[in-house]
């Protein structure tokens, strides 16, 4: 774009970011709808705010065919914020991109099938990481953030701060995983982080600043689906849908289990009911029937 159009662009994407940390909104969303008016920009050569219904027609259309929905979805969002938040502008072209009419399930292992996993977890920093996981429901990105003053050991809890959405919530744990955390621990006694990055061998990982690698956690995850022989997608985030089935089959109550996971809507944890049968119990008194087969040892897995 001429010198004009890129000093038009430069003050309307500075209002952008303006209004999007005034609207409170978490950083991931600013990333990304800011990345959805630079793209825009882009890709018609000129400052976006005089696009007609036919140019964004074109340019979803385009877009369509390179990237995912869910690509799709945040590039539309972020353009209705800026037309709605910085042109001061009614969007009406909302109907333009329509949702996939799909449904997902997501791959659920069987209990006996996610405790195996687990067993084949190498490291020690990983496999407690992922009993961690498992065991409460928690997010990848929250499970790295915790923080060893995020254990109530006296409440059996954990606090997940800044979770999705920007929402602090309380997750119950058994004492079976509070003597596992706390055993954990000693093997590293960082001042601060649960799980820090061990850059630099043990004698500088209480110094670490960041927690682990979420490539190297990733990556653990693989190797251990690989040698177990597992035909299904599974990744990290998967065993918070095993949590979630498991907990159901378990018989946790489906609002429990709604306040457990975070979710706003109480139609996201319901779907998990299409992959089993639902009755109504406590949450915690399950939760110790989740690992009580399981045995974490210590030595093989440093």
């Amino acid at each position: 774009m001429n010198a004009t159009e890129q000093a038009r662009f430069d003050t309307l994407y500075a209002r952008q970011l303006r209004a999007l940390k005034l609207q409170g909104v978490a950083e991931k969303t600013v990333d990304g709808y800011a990345r959805a008016v630079r793209r825009t920009a882009a890709f018609f050569d000129r400052c976006p705010d005089d696009l007609t219904a036919e140019d964004l027609r074109v340019y979803f259309a385009k877009l369509l065919e390179t990237h995912s929905w869910s690509t799709i979805k945040l590039d539309r969002c972020g353009l209705q914020f800026f037309y709605r938040h910085v042109l001061d502008k009614p969007w009406t072209w909302t109907t333009i991109v329509k949702p996939p009419r799909a449904t997902r399930l997501p791959d659920v292992l069987t209990r006996a099938e996610t405790l195996r996993l687990l067993s084949l977890v190498r490291k020690l920093r990983y496999r407690v990481f992922f009993v961690t996981l498992y065991s409460t429901g928690l997010r990848l990105s929250e499970g790295l953030a915790l923080q060893v003053s995020d254990i109530d050991a006296h409440r059996l809890r954990l606090h997940v701060r800044a979770g999705k959405g920007n929402k602090d919530r309380y997750v119950p744990i058994t004492a079976a995983l509070l003597r596992m955390l706390r055993q954990w621990w000693t093997t590293h006694r960082h001042p601060r982080l649960l799980f820090p990055n061990p850059v630099g061998g043990p004698e500088h990982i209480r110094q670490a600043t960041t927690p682990m690698d979420l490539g190297g956690v990733q990556a653990a995850m693989r190797a251990a689906v690989a040698e177990a022989g597992i035909a299904q997608r599974i990744s990290v985030h998967r065993l918070r849908h095993c949590f979630s089935t498991h907990m159901l089959e378990l018989g946790v109550d489906l609002r429990e289990l709604q306040s457990i996971l975070g979710h706003v809507r109480p139609e996201t944890t319901a779907r998990y009911a299409h992959l089993t049968e639902v009755t109504s119990t406590q949450a915690r008194e399950r939760q110790g029937q989740l690992l009580e087969s399981f045995i974490l040892r210590w030595r093989d897995a440093a």
